[in-house]
């Protein structure tokens, strides 16, 4: 449909979820919270949309009604929401004021209004499955003093839960502005009385009202069956129903890998075309918890799940949940203004502006096509000068002739051959093929399988500038050293994507082991060596690029350490993890013992200047704040070496180190906690270091 076509060119779009999960740190409310919990003082809607606007995003749905059947915006159906909320009094209406500022930056505007409501689950009068008879309603029921503008009415035959769920879609769609999209999903914390929903009453008031919007979980737009950002590799949106979709009332997720192959169509009553929005969020979770421990998306994340779903056929849908404040917090806007940056300097500039080859596909027009032979055909582009890329985008002419390319190759003129680079499969409404930086002027499109005719509207060329990635310095327990490019510590609904493999074609790492900064002279890392007790610094250098440096200073070796003895440990959680050279791994004592202690044998004397503790991040538990260190001739008798103590380990739990005041001359040694941060009972360790440098 036109608005199908109009939201697939949103490409980048926001989601923003805020509500009383933001003040209680649940994902998930249970929808007794007191409005009270809402506890906004500031809002500033105009931040969110400048950064928004700044990422390259073109629309923002805002979660108007979660799963907790809090409302925000002053809804004329209920009183769990921003009415009973100090925030401005009970006045407050932070869709108003997000519509306003969409309004001022040039945004759409989109709602997510969820259909399951615990509020009217768990209340003693609560609508939702109270076994009402289905009659017939007026929408939207008058409510004295607050009459609508919008003088449009229904009638429809809903019980009681429906019949509050069209009123209030009712004020969203004519209060607020125009809406672009109704965002319903299949989640059911709880389920209560046999409920169901009447969407067909749904989708009819929708139309009227809105008549520009697309639903989403419905027939407009599916969902990509994950919430971690991965994408298929091929991704058709022509989707085979049995039942006629535009008669349906309910919409089952599509989550196979393979959907819309020729076997499925065939196979088919009905096609409808459905496209897919790839949805996830900046941070750990749909809603904001602190900037301490809820980790965020780094930019290279972000900008590979952009150009792997817009470049997928797909809509990018990212969630980014405003903090208590009421802003987007700096981490966050300083992740999403980065790659609305790469997304400028890198789509932004089409390298086959000048080139010579067919005009349909090279003009900037929607509507000219490129008709090749049926099932196969080639174009060939020229270009003045050569040129470098990495990047080739692909689009078809979907709102004329659908969706027909099934497979094809991309070659360059290299050394007086065609060189092929890269192959693909569907195009759909746009692909982005990634490929090793390469410089020719003439380049070759070969469509090798298709559905009739391929049709393309678009082909342009584009070059990625790559960053060096940071790299993560690592030891094994047997002192095996390994460098490579940095895993972002981001783990919240992991897919497994190579993000450093997808954005990077090839780099190399320099290192020393003085201490001493890397450079493009220094040693050429190739393989694992054995390193104990060096302090290494390396750098990733790409295209003559010098990345940011990373050093880490190992101590001993632990490959002979054993324990000698310890107070407790738990079983999940045991004292060989407190020096396994694994971070995310560690000891934990039991809280039964009224001290925690942990003695090793290092398997010789050493001349120990100091320490290192690693805390785990789990969670808050166990934190080491201050403690002493003991030594031992015989690991029988221990005599008190120094004390140490660590602060803020809660809010910033890093590894710590503590530099002794004199050598210690010793083979055994003990650890003895004797303050846990934030006054917990048990004792844990990810990781101990000792240095002799």
């Amino acid at each position: 449909t036109a608005n199908q076509y109009k939201a697939l060119k949103n490409e980048f779009i926001a989601f923003i979820h805020l509500g009383p999960n933001t003040f209680t740190r649940m994902e998930w409310g249970n929808g007794m919270e007191d409005p009270s919990v809402f506890a906004l003082e500031n809002l500033d809607t105009d931040q969110w949309c400048k950064v928004m606007k700044a990422a390259g995003m073109k629309m923002v749905i805002f979660t108007a009604k979660h799963h907790d059947g809090f409302t925000l915006w002053q809804s004329r159906y209920t009183t769990q929401g921003i009415m009973s909320a100090p925030f401005k009094d009970g006045k407050g209406d932070v869709l108003k004021e997000l519509s306003e500022s969409c309004q001022k930056y040039g945004l759409k505007l989109g709602v997510y209004l969820s259909p399951a409501d615990l509020y009217h689950i768990e209340h003693k009068d609560g609508l939702y499955g109270n076994l009402s008879k289905q009659t017939q309603r007026t929408i939207p029921r008058p409510v004295a003093g607050r009459p609508f503008k919008n003088k449009t009415t229904f009638s429809f035959k809903v019980d009681d839960y429906n019949e509050y769920f069209l009123n209030q879609l009712f004020e969203l769609l004519t209060e607020y502005g125009p809406i672009h999209e109704v965002w319903f999903d299949g989640a059911h914390p709880k389920r209560k009385g046999g409920q169901k929903y009447n969407y067909l009453a749904w989708k009819e008031l929708i139309s009227t009202l809105a008549p520009e919007a697309v639903i989403f979980g419905k027939q407009d737009i599916r969902w990509c069956g994950n919430e971690s950002g991965r994408t298929r590799a091929t991704e058709w949106n022509i989707i085979p129903y049995k039942e006629d979709p535009n008669q349906m009332n309910r919409f089952a997720d599509i989550t196979a890998e393979s959907i819309g192959s020729r076997k499925e169509l065939y196979d088919a009553t009905y096609l409808h075309y459905q496209f897919t929005e790839t949805n996830t969020s900046i941070r750990e979770g749909w809603f904001y918890r602190d900037d301490t421990h809820q980790k965020v998306r780094s930019a290279d994340d972000v900008f590979d799940i952009y150009e792997r779903s817009v470049g997928g056929n797909a809509v990018f849908l990212l969630n980014i949940p405003p903090n208590r404040q009421g802003r987007f917090s700096d981490e966050d806007v300083a992740v999403l203004t980065e790659v609305g940056k790469r997304i400028k300097e890198t789509y932004g500039t089409d390298l086959f502006k000048d080139a010579k080859g067919p005009k349909n596909v090279l003009d900037q027009e929607e509507l000219s096509i490129e008709l090749l032979k049926d099932g196969v055909g080639e174009i060939i582009i020229t270009t003045p000068s050569a040129i470098t890329i990495n990047r080739l985008v692909l689009q078809e002419a979907i709102s004329t002739h659908s969706e027909r390319i099934e497979t094809h190759v991309v070659a360059a003129w290299i050394d007086g051959a065609w060189k092929e680079i890269v192959r693909g499969t569907n195009v759909g409404y746009k692909e982005i093929l990634r490929f090793p930086a390469l410089t020719a002027s003439r380049f070759k499109i070969s469509i090798t399988k298709a559905r009739l005719q391929p049709a393309i509207t678009k082909i342009s060329a584009h070059y990625y500038k790559t960053r060096p990635p940071q790299l993560s310095i690592t030891r094994n327990k047997e002192g095996q050293l390994s460098i490579q490019a940095k895993k972002h510590d981001f783990g919240w609904k992991t897919e497994g994507k190579d993000v450093q493999g997808n954005l990077h074609a090839g780099f190399e790492i320099r290192y020393t082991l003085d201490g001493t900064s890397p450079s493009s002279n220094s040693i050429l890392f190739e393989k694992p060596i054995i390193v104990e007790s060096v302090n290494i610094s390396a750098v990733a250098i790409e295209k003559g690029s010098l990345g940011s440096v990373a050093s880490t200073n190992f101590g001993l070796l632990k490959k002979e350490w054993k324990i000698i003895s310890l107070t407790s440990e738990n079983k999940k959680h045991a004292a060989r993890f407190a020096f396994d050279e694994d971070p995310s791994t560690y000891w934990k004592s039991n809280s039964e013992t009224a001290s925690h202690s942990i003695a090793i044998d290092l398997g010789k004397i050493h001349a120990l200047k100091g320490f290192s503790y690693t805390p785990q991040t789990e969670n808050s538990e166990g934190m080491i704040e201050q403690g002493r260190i003991y030594t031992s001739n015989d690991g029988q008798v221990w005599k008190l070496a120094t004390n140490f103590k660590f602060g803020n380990l809660i809010n910033d739990p890093v590894k710590r180190n503590h530099d002794f005041k004199t050598t210690l001359q010793t083979r055994y040694l003990k650890i003895e906690a004797t303050s846990i941060a934030g006054g917990k009972k048990t004792a844990a360790i990810a990781e101990l270091d000792f240095y002799v440098n």
